[in-house]
């Protein structure tokens, strides 16, 4: 029997999804799993007839695998992964590689790659997103980890992946050692971002201008057809458009009650890390716990009653608004999202190439839009670019959006209907866009209770000052340093 190209661990949905891509390409797949039966019902179910070779042991699967040896694991983050690294070691040779194809945090995966390197074998920490649609069909795939592995996973993942338009393929390097599961992670706050977002736009229109389930099916459907087209925005259409065999909408029934699985929670924390205020995607973090708390919210809503008055302007006008807003506030999404993975950049000396990223994520992934065509277009014209709300196209965007956005807003507000990340997004264009904020009175402050120190708008920045404010501190001040 032929040797294998590449063996997987992991037969859940994804993993068995990912086998079949890789056979469906022209590759010879090993796969293992720690429970034997699902080996079994795999490759006499699904993948029989196919070159897929079904193993019991991990012994048995590296034996079946040609040289250099490339074993992908699709296993739950955290102390698993660790556990099979250290049983793979036992049976892989040097030269050999292990990749990681789950949502394992950046930091991890940074030391994993330099664990496993310290053996004489090669990491990769691969970010897929697709869901299981995109495993199998073509996902957006996001390596990083050591760089002598690349020549030898390229094939096979460029081979998988998702195409856009012209054929170019939705993978390639990303990084050195977490930087594939850094981007990966960032995608994903994006899409908690991108999902609120949505969400909200939604809340708005059911509570805010009393419409039906059908008549947002019909609006998502037209936004579908313009800027706004995406992956998010096309499942939303068909959400609401859903009916279950009674003829009633089931989102209608569902309980609003999120779930997470922390991929947005790390991207705020390593945004906190950075120093970079990434408020939408927090948001979205803070309003899935908010949602969490049903029974405090039901108590706490028969406490404070609320009655939205019935909408009385041009509708019509008001769903287009609404769109704008959405538009604008999604375009701070990702500038937020950029400024966090070029902190980390120069943090970790990652070479990022954001033009390629967004190449990555324009097919096969959660968030893949038409719009991630044009952040392509700005770093490529500007691969500086500090931030997407300095770029031509974006920031002639984003001036026709503000009068509609803070339409939006100000009646939400006005009739008590949460829209905490349309809020912050346009907070953050505010602050971004004022050159004189209110820090220093800030500084003052930080300064007189604690002898902070400050810098002064008449002298050179990095110089330093200390007033002794009651005339009893003295001179001595604290050291300057960021947290």
């Amino acid at each position: 029997m032929k040797m294998a190209d590449i063996g997987l661990i992991g037969l859940a949905v994804m993993g068995e999804n990912l086998v079949m891509n890789m056979e469906s390409k022209g590759f010879t797949v090993a796969v293992y799993n720690r429970t034997g039966d699902k080996v079994t019902n795999f490759v006499e179910g699904r993948a029989k007839g196919k070159n897929i070779i079904g193993t019991y042991t991990i012994e048995e699967l590296v034996s079946k695998l040609e040289k250099p040896r490339r074993v992908m694991m699709m296993v739950k983050a955290g102390d698993a992964v660790d556990n099979l690294i250290e049983t793979l070691l036992q049976h892989l040779e040097p030269g050999d590689i292990i990749i990681d194809g789950g949502n394992s945090h950046f930091p991890d995966t940074a030391r994993r790659t330099a664990y496993v390197e310290s053996k004489g074998l090669l990491y990769v920490g691969c970010g897929v997103s697709g869901g299981e649609e995109g495993a199998l069909n073509g996902p957006s795939l996001m390596p990083g980890g050591s760089p002598a592995a690349w020549p030898f996973v390229k094939p096979i993942f460029q081979s998988i992946c998702a195409k856009v338009e012209n054929g170019d393929p939705c993978c390639d390097w990303v990084g050195e050692n977490g930087a594939g599961h850094f981007v990966k992670m960032v995608h994903n706050g994006i899409e908690y971002g991108d999902m609120q977002l949505i969400c909200e736009a939604y809340h708005l229109m059911r509570d805010g201008l009393g419409m039906t389930a059908e008549e947002m099916h019909k609006v998502f459907a037209e936004w579908n057809e313009g800027e706004l087209d995406s992956y998010l925005i096309e499942i939303t259409r068909d959400i609401l458009g859903y009916k279950d065999e009674k003829g009633e909408t089931t989102v209608d029934y569902i309980l609003d009650a999120a779930g997470q699985k922390g991929m947005g929670k790390w991207t705020v924390i390593s945004a906190l890390d950075e120093g970079v205020s990434l408020t939408l995607i927090g948001e979205a973090v803070f309003s899935r716990c908010l949602s969490a708390v049903k029974t405090e919210r039901v108590a706490a809503a028969k406490r404070f009653p609320k009655s939205i008055p019935a909408f009385e302007g041009d509708k019509e006008a008001f769903i287009e608004c609404i769109r704008k807003a959405l538009y604008a506030s999604k375009i701070i999404s990702y500038a937020q999202g950029y400024a966090v993975m070029r902190s980390a950049a120069k943090t970790y000396g990652w070479n990022l190439n954001y033009g390629g990223l967004a190449l990555m994520w324009r097919g096969g992934c959660i968030i893949r839009s038409v719009f991630l065509g044009k952040i392509k277009e700005a770093f490529d014209k500007n691969p500086e670019l500090l931030n997407l709300l300095m770029d031509d196209y974006f920031a002639e965007v984003i001036e026709n959006l503000v009068p509609a956005w803070r339409e939006v807003i100000a009646y939400a507000v006005k009739v008590g209907i949460p829209m905490p990340a349309f809020s912050s997004a346009l907070n953050y264009f505010d602050g971004y866009t004022t050159e004189c904020l209110p820090a220093n009175l800030l500084q003052a402050q930080r300064d007189y209770f604690g002898a902070h120190t400050y810098e002064r708008t008449d002298c050179p920045r990095g110089q330093v000052f200390h007033t002794n404010w009651t005339g009893k501190g003295g001179s001595t001040h604290s050291s300057t340093y960021n947290a």
